[in-house]
């Protein structure tokens, strides 16, 4: 691929068409960020991460028993497969709320969280409307894809899509996987694949999404918001949240505290008298007295 440039947005196309779950690209990522191994997981399917959490920064998704629009019969079964990751998204709403600045946009336009700056104070993970980002419980910080900026730094793609097997996972500058993606969708009407399309690619779902994906069927298969539920979060809009709780709290605290006040007797005066009473004069002392 070519030189990767500082001040080039960069970004993933995956296009899940050609995905065959191998989990070549989530055992590319653990290597390279040296993330613990899952434990063996025996169940009815193939999925042994489950989700993307803190320790999973790739998941490879198996929905099965879709029906198949190929079949000649029309009573066929398919498989969809996608391997999910961090959408580095153009209107990042964990950016939006982070109270410390400890997550950044790079140079290469991905979204990056500095572990030393993070508090922990987990504000992104329930800002993100992906569920992407997790908190490492051992290190006190949140965790998620990186884009491989390390390798970006030293000049190398991502480890994930290098070690794709069939190019689904496509690494590059943004704006030409857009057109390789709208390319390929085109391709793939022209043979019949109708229900092939795209998500993310445009403005329309969180200002852009600069890891994108060619899907099979609808978002909600695979687990994504569609466009008409992703809406564009208020800038600071849980921190605005926190701020408003905690000013009820005070000014409840403050009423108690008055009111306990103003129930308590006045010290130092006869009982029943007003606070504003006159105090009783002292008696006066004559020369002449005894």
């Amino acid at each position: 691929m070519a030189q990767i440039t500082a001040g080039q947005a960069y970004g993933f196309f995956t296009d899940t068409s050609v995905c065959i779950g191998c989990k070549a690209c989530e055992v590319a990522c653990k290597e390279w960020n040296e993330l613990p191994g899952n434990e063996p997981a025996f169940g009815d399917g193939y999925d042994n991460t489950g989700s993307l959490d803190s320790q999973n920064w790739r998941h490879v998704q198996f929905i099965d028993n879709v029906p198949d629009e190929t079949s000649s019969t029309g009573q066929g079964k398919a498989w969809l497969m996608m391997s999910d990751v961090c959408k580095h998204c153009q209107h990042a709403s964990c950016m939006d709320v982070c109270p410390t600045g400890a997550i950044i946009r790079t140079e290469f336009d991905s979204v990056f969280i500095q572990p030393d700056v993070c508090n922990g104070c987990r504000n992104c993970i329930a800002a993100c409307p992906y569920n992407v980002i997790a908190q490492d419980e051992h290190k006190g910080v949140a965790q998620k894809c990186t884009l491989c900026y390390d390798r970006l730094q030293g000049g190398m793609e991502p480890a994930c899509s290098k070690a794709c097997p069939t190019e689904s996972i496509q690494f590059g500058p943004v704006e030409e996987l857009q057109q390789a993606a709208r390319q390929r969708v085109t391709d793939l009407h022209e043979q019949g694949v109708t229900q092939a399309r795209l998500y993310g690619e445009d403005s329309s779902i969180y200002g852009g999404l600069n890891a994108f994906f060619l899907l099979m069927d609808e978002p909600e298969a695979y687990n994504l918001p569609n466009q008409a539920n992703a809406v564009l979060p208020q800038r600071n809009n849980l921190g605005g949240y926190l701020g408003a709780l905690g000013t009820a709290v005070l000014a409840v605290f403050g009423g108690l505290i008055a009111l306990r006040r103003r129930r308590e007797p006045v010290a130092d005066g006869p009982a029943g008298a007003p606070d504003d009473a006159p105090a009783e004069a002292a008696p006066e002392t004559g020369a002449g007295e005894d």
